[in-house]
């Protein structure tokens, strides 16, 4: 199939999957007890003034007629208001965007290169010491949850050798950046790196390496695309799951973004921000995979 078609055919199934999302989130947020105007109203809730800001926020619409604005909105690019701040939604999804990019991009950038180095140094040297050390650690090393990983970190490396800051509310500096990027990086780096490392010894096993490495060609620059291509597709999973891990992430180390925003606006039943933030993680998803599928199958047509 041709690469262009391919790639225009996955990208049209997915606008109807972020629309799914969208209408999934929408129903589940109406399904959760209180809404933006008990929030409001304050921490002793007159009923009556909860019924007038209800009223004047349009919450006493039917759910239909609520959506069907929404959608309409949706339509012309407009995400609307915060039910909480008034804020234009796309702003302060914006706003809370660019320290999860950094720290996101930081962990896909370092990511790559690890993975495939110590995937290939393993393989290269199967059953070596350096191999059976590399297992052995990286086995390990997964089996630690992010949050765990995030507080022994802080309190070694921020509050007891006061090496690096414990969290980011100074700003997002380099060195404030250390502690939540390796935390990202450890678990990723593991299960990436060991995939890396299988598909590596069944290329480098191969009829087609084993003949050009008998005629002294350059087998290798052959073999690293076929063994990439399945860790391409775990990379796609590995980004799924960056969204997740770093809203763990970001509530440990205080980092003001994405994670914060959403707890933010699911605690306060802001229903626009959190259909703003479901848009965005589902185009993330659905366009991530489609750079995924159309990456290994450029380094391995035949898959």
């Amino acid at each position: 199939m041709n690469l262009t078609r391919y790639a225009a055919r996955r990208l049209a199934a997915g606008v109807p999957q972020i629309a799914g999302v969208a209408c999934l989130v929408f129903v589940m947020v109406e399904a959760l007890p209180g809404d933006a105007a008990v929030t409001l109203a304050g921490d002793q809730p007159d009923p009556a003034r909860i019924e007038r800001i209800r009223a004047e926020l349009g919450l006493n619409r039917p759910f239909a007629e609520r959506f069907a604005a929404w959608a309409a909105g949706l339509t012309r690019g407009d995400l609307g208001v915060s039910l909480v701040s008034g804020r234009p939604v796309a702003g302060i999804v914006l706003d809370a965007l660019a320290p999860t990019a950094v720290l996101a991009g930081l962990t896909v950038l370092l990511l790559v290169p690890l993975s495939i180095l110590l995937g290939v140094a393993a393989a290269l040297r199967e059953g070596s010491r350096l191999d059976r050390a590399l297992t052995a650690a990286s086995t390990a090393l997964y089996a630690v949850p992010e949050f765990a990983l995030a507080i022994v970190l802080v309190t070694v490396f921020g509050v007891t050798l006061a090496w690096l800051p414990p969290t980011g509310l100074g700003g997002l500096t380099a060195s404030a950046l250390v502690l939540p990027v390796t935390v990202l990086l450890v678990r990723p780096v593991c299960s990436t790196g060991r995939l890396v490392r299988s598909a590596m010894i069944d290329v480098l096993a191969s009829p087609y390496v084993r003949h050009a490495r008998r005629l002294g060609l350059g087998w290798f620059a052959h073999a690293l695309p076929n063994a990439l291509a399945p860790a391409v597709q775990h990379l796609t999973r590995t980004v799924d799951w960056l969204l997740g891990g770093v809203i763990v992430v970001e509530a440990v180390f205080v980092v003001p973004g994405l994670g914060g925003t959403l707890a933010e606006a699911v605690g306060h039943r802001d229903l626009p921000v959190l259909q703003g933030l479901a848009l965005l993680f589902a185009a993330t998803t659905v366009l991530v995979n489609l750079l995924a599928d159309v990456a290994a199958f450029r380094l391995a047509p035949r898959a």
